[in-house]
């Protein structure tokens, strides 16, 4: 059985203002093509298939298109998706009878029932090939409860507790229904979240889950029944260990200039009759937009910039102005990208980092803005000694994590 392991699509993803539908339209359908190159039998999505709760329609009619097209068009015959921390999991959720009957199967938060995550695929003739332990993001109504005035530290052992513990109860679910199929099909379980070891890219928008930055899920505490495990939540293709093959497949698109001279990537994962342990290769993603992130001093910018145009390439940049005081930059800039495929997203002035919600460049709004990086700049505008700073943040953290994480049964 051939798989492709995905995650974190954020389809509606803008970059500083402008719209990217055609890279994910261009994306799906490259994605389209690779299911019928590489025979694929099933595709994982590790969550964050949209960049927000309220996804736009054309957001979603990409999603639903895709789907469609990848059942009737390809040899997809097991589309696995889980919902993310930027996914609403009602609205994920909200076909999830209709799509079973083409072979789509969605959690998108957790169920009651940890056995409710266990999925067994089946093959044309209706033998089983693969059992899925299709875990989505976990809140932290699903890991613990809350106690008024508890310590954070105590707050976060029981975040780590709870997640060992979901996947525990979950992959000895699994291992009762390998037991009752012969005890030989292999496992494959999903996750969306940060573990430990793993590494982001500055600027890719990765939240922490929860609060604070500690909890952070050991690999090692994954059961060792599982035969591959395919995580998403950071942007960054990486491994983190092969016994068992944990690994993060990445954003397909690079969602920050900061990435834009890494390949993304996802994964091809087989497995054979004869073998549970999966041939996992590695497979690049074309770059459907070209970005270009550029730093220096007035004469350095120039140069790269002249380069660019020489190139007679088409790219959007990023500008990091690291020289002396210039009143006319933002002019001086449009000047040399004028007539050209060139086209400046963001300018940041290293001499007003610090400066609160002072725009770096005339299309930067406050919708641009992470809402911890907005909190930093008032930190320093209203400056803010260093020895209270570690404690606003946190209370920070708490209040956009209450806002992010309200209940999804309540929705």
């Amino acid at each position: 059985m051939r798989l492709l392991h995905t995650s974190d699509w954020h389809l509606g993803h803008r970059l500083y203002g402008r719209k990217r539908y055609e890279e994910f339209a261009d994306f799906l359908q490259w994605l389209l093509k690779l299911l019928v190159r590489e025979q694929i039998h099933g595709l994982v999505i590790a969550g964050d298939v949209f960049d927000t709760t309220t996804p736009s329609h054309r957001a979603q009619q990409l999603y639903y298109e895709f789907l469609h097209q990848a059942v009737s068009q390809s040899p997809c015959r097991h589309l696995i998706i889980v919902g993310g921390n930027h996914d609403s999991p009602s609205l994920l959720e909200a076909p999830k009878s209709l799509l079973q009957h083409r072979g789509i199967q969605v959690i998108g938060a957790a169920p009651k029932h940890s056995e409710e995550e266990v999925l067994v695929l089946r093959d044309a003739a209706q033998r089983p090939e693969l059992i899925v332990c299709a875990v989505p993001y976990l809140r932290d109504q699903d890991l613990r409860i809350a106690v008024s005035g508890e310590d954070p530290a105590d707050k976060t052992q029981q975040l780590l507790a709870g997640l060992g513990e979901h996947y525990v109860a979950v992959a000895r679910a699994a291992e009762r229904v390998r037991a009752d199929l012969g005890g030989s099909l292999p496992i494959l379980a999903t996750g969306h979240l940060f573990a430990r070891g793993g590494q982001t890219v500055e600027g890719d928008g990765v939240r922490e889950l929860y609060i604070g930055s500690l909890a952070r899920f050991p690999a090692g505490d994954f059961p060792p029944n599982l035969d591959y495990i395919a995580l998403g939540h950071l942007h960054r293709a990486q491994s983190l260990g092969d016994a068992p093959p944990i690994r993060y497949s990445g954003a397909p698109l690079p969602l920050s200039f900061g990435e834009a001279r890494r390949a993304q990537s996802l994964y091809l994962v087989e497995f054979t009759p004869a073998e549970r342990v999966p041939q996992i290769r590695q497979i690049p993603v074309p770059r459907f937009q070209r970005l270009e992130q550029l730093r220096g001093d007035w004469a350095q910018l120039e140069a790269q910039l002249r380069a660019l145009r020489e190139e007679g390439v088409s790219a959007w940049l990023e500008i990091l102005y690291e020289g002396k005081a210039l009143g006319n930059l933002r002019a001086r800039l449009a000047e040399v990208v004028q007539d050209s495929e060139l086209e400046i997203l963001r300018i940041t002035d290293a001499r007003h980092r610090e400066s609160v919600l002072r725009p770096t460049f005339s299309q930067e709004t406050l919708a641009d803005l992470h809402p911890e990086e907005v909190f930093e700049r008032c930190l320093a505008q209203h400056e803010i000694p260093e020895e209270q700073r570690s404690a606003l943040r946190l209370s920070y953290r708490e209040v956009l994590h209450m806002l992010a994480n309200a209940d999804p049964r309540e929705e």
